[in-house]
């Protein structure tokens, strides 16, 4: 009799969200730092990450509060950055297709940059996930995020350059980690398609960049992207 797979927990989407967890850490950190120096509350910064939550984004809103933007111009600002989640979710939304509507609001709503890499990291190795396994992954993700933001709002005061410990750069390392699992796992399957479909999107950001923003210029290159990856025979 063919072994069927257990469909993974709740404890196992922890786990797997253990390896981005520093980088959380880190960029959570500074983000707190950056909006203390602003002069937000540790409330406020706390309520920032628990109903924003998102990096790029709370970055942006800290800057745009500095130089005292209008409210309106954060706000339009926010939603072409964070735009790209609708394409994620979508992309992961087949996957989903027997959970409930709330159980799919509940995994949009949390769905980062982050979570998504770990998940389809997942998907391209076939291992099953589950709507307990999404949500382990996703509110493990979640806390840890509101914890390290107020956590640099508390101690931010006492480091005057959170440069120099590299702090900037976490994010950044976390998302090659993650890339650099997703294109190890698709230049074994298709060498040909990955690099072609990965020049594509280099090519399409370097020259969207000259005609429109930073954020539409990724939409527009993941959409590129995936258009031509979907033509490409394996």
């Amino acid at each position: 009799m063919e072994k069927v797979e257990q469909a993974p927990t709740f404890s196992d989407g922890v786990r797997a969200c253990v390896p981005t967890i520093l980088g959380y850490l880190g960029i959570g950190f500074a983000m707190g730092v950056v909006g203390k120096g602003i002069g937000l509350s540790i409330l406020q910064i706390f309520l920032m990450s628990l109903i924003v939550y998102a990096g790029s984004a709370q970055f942006i809103i800290c800057g745009m509060l500095a130089i005292q933007a209008p409210i309106s111009s954060i706000i339009v600002t926010v939603f072409f950055i964070n735009l790209r989640h609708f394409l994620m979710s979508l992309s992961v939304a087949p996957y989903f297709q027997k959970a409930t509507l709330w159980e799919n609001i509940g995994i949009g709503s949390l769905l980062t940059d982050e979570s998504y890499g770990v998940l389809t990291t997942y998907l391209r190795q076939n291992r099953v996930v589950s709507v307990s396994w999404m949500n382990g992954l996703n509110l493990l993700a979640y806390t840890v995020w509101v914890v390290a933001t107020v956590l640099g709002g508390v101690l931010g005061r006492f480091i005057s350059h959170p440069e120099s410990l590299g702090l900037d750069f976490a994010l950044v390392a976390m998302f090659l980690g993650l890339f650099l699992f997703q294109a190890e796992a698709e230049l074994k399957r298709s060498t040909k398609k990955t690099l072609l479909v990965l020049a594509s999107v280099f090519l399409s950001v370097y020259v969207l960049m000259w005609w429109t923003s930073p954020e539409l210029a990724v939409i527009g290159a993941t959409l590129i992207g995936s258009l031509i990856g979907g033509s490409l025979n394996d």
